[in-house]
């Protein structure tokens, strides 16, 4: 096979020169030949043309050349290479002709556009096509299910008021564009089994890059003779620089019809623009074009979304339940009343630097905190816990119904090992034999591979650590800049002259505690980023260490590796705060410290109105800002690069470039891409189960997010994004256990939050044991201890101690007053708390466990329709193989009586009938 590039149009000259007369016709018709009509309208080098009179730089870069087949405009182009000369070229171009030279050994198809036909100048292309008989070779191996009969199993039936979800379906030939088959693996020796009707087209764009992604990752690029494993596939080409890039091209532009291809467009136009939020998603289209791995994404996106919508609305009735009981709330009420929470002098919060403070200054803060903490709270931590069990198990049959559709039920995990790494391949010299193949195979020792695990254990086990060091940092900022702002308010109160010290705010409605909590979750947040940016490079350079064997066991232990390190640095800081603030603070006169007293680092209390409030902040600063620093980065970057872009290549419109050139300077798409935005997802799929009874809105923050999210993405995968070379998936791998796991503890986390974080517990054990009227009036003053101020304290300033000498102040506990037989030990009342808090946890969880369980039981995995129709299409495919294998026997035993003399013929006949109808 001859390749054209642009060397060409010297040889071509030479030949035209030094022709005989005679030989004019030949040579000219060869001229035509390496000259298609198409490239006087562009599709062709420059060089391998001379150029016509009044020809402009317009006219070269004609639109005409936006096509997606070779210059003979048969071929179609399945891959593109792309590469630069540069001060290694030399090094380079060995690599390159004896990766390509290896590459048509392998019955590929190459043609080279030269530099000088592209944009830069600089870039050379590198056009792959494959053949139809490479295509049935590889597609025999790597088992691509192929169609043989249409489907005769009847569609589902239209419902009932179907009219009422109209305004939200897209044009049938958008969400089925093809009709189903039943289908079955590809055999080369059985191609007259298959409804093979246009053989170029038989197998579709989506398949055809997946084959040549295979070839060129197994492909050596060195020469005959030598063996160096080490020298194998594009990923290590690309690596070194030898290409640039390397991708399938797409069918056409997102804003235009191409020539008989228009599912980009389509994608576009139905798909990726925002106006289309509303409508469902063209999963099938999805999935034709960018494969099943992508599809089942988008699949999971939009089901989570679906779903959230019935989280959002009960967490939003929730909300509305505390607005409207704002006014029932005694307990904010006793605060805010000047003649009780006026009345009660608190304890400084921290020492030295905080003075004595009156308990209605919380007002507001136990005004906030009563829209989250209330008895709908309760109802909304079961329901989660519910919700989310709902969520998972209805997946599971919608991933079972997209596994049938998309003839994924026998895409079993064995296959796989077809799909081995090429680095495990080349790293792993060592040989031994299959037992079940009986063939040798590369594997890793046993002591390699412990020795590689063990220092991922460690690398892993470091970096955990040092993410609780900077979670200890940031509580330690807590404790210090609190004492910062209430030097900054005792100071400014000294100024001014006024001692009675109603209230300590910063502002005028902000308290300390607020100011803190908002300022070090910032911080927090900001640490977060960073050490994200870190955790990427760690993740993968210990997964590439231990040397995985598969692309799956590969995917599995960096999604394994990455969650656990995003788990911690993202969750931290709101366990630290839902179960460790406040809760080992001791009392006034033996306070407990964070790094001993000789640090003066006192452990933080909750605010008066409770700690749930600042666990909402918490929650709410994180997790905002984590998806709306994701949509800039998703959206918002790559429109100011595109601006960028258009500003400096205004006089030279995109229309007049070649495919390839406008695919080439879109973003790659790595092997890696669809793991972040899983990851994404399943962070924020943490934050509103693991910590949702502290914030009933984050379901609907989450929807909102989802909604443009599911836009964004589709938006960068049809405009910003190369075309990515298609792979199977038959469900979304080990994020599923991933999920259960976190739907599982979050059932734990609500209800130690309802428990321990929450003043839910304390004020029931009031009302229903201690209160005298059946009201939860005095709930307030029996939730406070008191403590009588001695002489000189250490912990306070001589000024503040002067002033508050021999008086008693307050602080949230459940302890004996001064002067009883057991002053400042816990009095009865804890310890009903602290039981009613334990039986809370006991009942809630096992409860929400057993509605779980029962449902999961309930709700059978498959739906049966989809069952039965799988074991019908097993029938088909048994009933249609013995068919065409017996009907395959009649041929061969008819012809060989044809062939056979007819005196033997005589002889045989009886036998020869007999051994037929063995057969049959």
């Amino acid at each position: 096979m001859r390749r054209i590039s642009g060397k060409a149009k010297d040889e071509t000259l030479i030949e035209l020169q030094s022709a005989r007369a005679a030989d004019v016709p030949a040579v000219l018709t060869a001229f035509r030949i390496n000259l298609h009509p198409d490239e006087s309208s562009g599709n062709g080098s420059l060089s391998e043309r001379a150029p016509l009179p009044g020809n402009t730089e317009t006219d070269k870069l004609d639109p005409s050349r936006d096509t997606v087949f070779f210059r003979d405009g048969v071929r179609r182009i399945d891959f593109v290479l792309s590469y630069v000369d540069d001060k290694d070229g030399e090094k380079k171009q060995e690599r390159r002709r004896a990766f390509e030279a290896n590459l048509e050994k392998r019955g590929l198809e190459l043609e080279t556009e030269d530099k000088s036909d592209s944009k830069d100048q600089k870039t050379y292309f590198l056009k792959i096509h494959a053949p139809r008989d490479v295509l049935a070779t590889y597609a025999d191996v790597l088992k691509i299910k192929v169609p043989f009969k249409k489907s005769d199993i009847p569609q589902s039936q239209d419902v009932a008021l179907e009219w009422l979800t109209q305004p939200f379906r897209l044009p049938s030939n958008i969400m089925h564009p093809e009709p189903d088959y039943f289908t079955y693996h590809f055999d080369k020796t059985k191609t007259d089994f298959f409804l093979i009707g246009d053989k170029d087209t038989f197998f579709p764009p989506s398949t055809r890059n997946r084959i040549v992604f295979y070839i060129l990752s197994r492909c050596a690029y060195y020469k005959e003779g030598q063996k160096d494993r080490e020298k194998t596939g594009i990923k290590r080409l690309l690596s070194n620089g030898t290409y640039t890039a390397a991708f399938p091209l797409h069918d056409c532009r997102y804003w235009k019809k191409g020539r008989n291809a228009e599912e980009r467009y389509n994608l576009y136009k139905h798909w990726a623009r925002f106006l289309c939020f509303y409508k469902e998603q063209p999963l099938n289209l999805i999935k034709k074009y960018y494969g099943e791995k992508i599809g089942i994404y988008f699949a999971w996106l939009g089901f989570y979304t679906e779903m959230l919508f019935l989280a959002a609305v009960v967490g939003l009735i929730c909300f509305i339940y505390g607005v409207l009981s704002y006014d029932d709330n005694i307990t904010s009420k006793e605060i805010c009343d000047p003649k009780i929470g006026g009345s009660i002098m608190m304890c400084p919060l921290c020492d030295k630097n905080c003075t004595f403070w009156r308990l209605d200054s919380t007002c507001l803060s136990s005004w906030q905190s009563h829209l989250f903490d209330n008895e709908a709270t309760v109802f909304f931590a079961m329901f989660m816990g519910i919700w989310v069990t709902l969520f998972l198990e209805f997946w599971k049959r919608r991933q079972a119904r997209l596994e049938y559709e998309w003839d994924l039920v026998d895409f079993e995990e064995e296959q796989q090992e077809l799909q081995t790494r090429p680095e495990f391949e080349i790293k792993c010299t060592n040989r031994r034999l299959n037992k079940i193949t009986q063939e040798m195979e590369p594997y890793l020792p046993l002591h390699t591979r412990c020795a590689r695990y063990c220092l991922s254990g460690a690398t892993v086990t470091f970096w955990i650590s040092l993410i609780l060091a900077c979670i200890t940092g940031v509580i330690a900022y807590r404790l210090a800049v609190y004492a910062s702002f209430a030097s900054i308010i005792g100071n400014h109160k000294g100024e001014s002259g006024n001692h009675k010290n109603k209230t300590l705010l910063v502002g005028g409605l902000i308290t300390p505690q607020l100011a803190t909590s908002v300022t070090a979750s910032c911080i927090n947040f900001v640490i977060i980023m960073i050490l994200n940016f870190f955790y990427e490079k760690v993740a993968i350079w210990i997964t590439d260490m231990e040397i995985p064997k598969t692309h799956l066991e590969y995917e599995n232990r960096l999604i394994t590796k990455m969650f656990m390190f995003q788990f911690v640095n993202y969750y931290s800081s709101c366990f630290y705060v839902a179960f460790f603030k406040g809760k080992f603070v001791g009392y006034p006169g033996n306070y407990t410290y964070m790094f001993g007293k000789w640090k003066k680092f006192r452990n933080e209390e909750c605010d008066p109105g409770g700690c749930l409030i600042e666990l909402t902040t918490q929650l709410l600063i994180v997790m905002a800002g984590k998806q709306l620093w994701g949509n800039i980065q998703e959206a918002l970057l790559p429109l100011m690069r595109n601006w960028w872009s258009s500003r400096k290549g205004r006089h030279n419109p995109e229309n007049h470039y070649s495919r390839w050139e406008q695919d080439h300077v879109l973003q790659n798409f790595s092997q890696l891409g669809l793991f972040y935005e899983y990851l994404e997802m399943v962070i924020q799929f943490g934050f509103i189960t693991l910590f949702v009874a502290s914030f009933p809105l984050a379901p609907l923050l989450a929807l909102f997010n989802n909604i443009l999210e599911i836009r964004v993405d589709a938006w960068k995968f049809t405009t910003q994004f190369r075309r990515p070379v298609a792979s199977k998936a038959r469900n979304i791998g080990a994020w599923q256990e991933i999920l259960n796991s976190v739907a599982i503890l979050s059932v734990v986390t609500n209800a130690f939050i309802m428990a321990f974080t929450s003043d839910m517990i304390p004020r029931m054990v009031y009302l229903y044991a201690y209160s005298n009227s059946t009201s939860m009036k005095g709930y307030i003053n029996s939730s406070l201890s008191e403590y009588r101020i001695p002489i000189r304290p250490q912990n306070m300033t001589e000024d503040n101690w002067f002033r508050h000498f021999n008086t008693t102040c307050r602080y949230r506990d459940y302890r004996h007053p001064p002067g009883h037989k057991n002053e400042y030990t816990h009095t009865m009342q804890f310890w009903h708390i602290l039981a009613a808090k334990m039986a809370f946890i006991i009942i809630m969880e096992h409860v929400v466990f057993v509605v779980k369980f029962f449902i999961a039981w309930m709700i059978p995995d498959v739906p049966s329709d989809v069952k039965a129709r799988i074991k019908r299409e097993r029938y088909l495919i048994q009933e249609h193989l013995h068919n065409y294998e017996v009907e395959r026997l009649k041929l061969q035993l008819s012809a060989s009586f044809i062939t056979e003399p007819q005196t033997s013929e005589t002889s045989l006949t009886p036998d020869k009938h007999e051994v037929l109808s063995e057969c049959l």
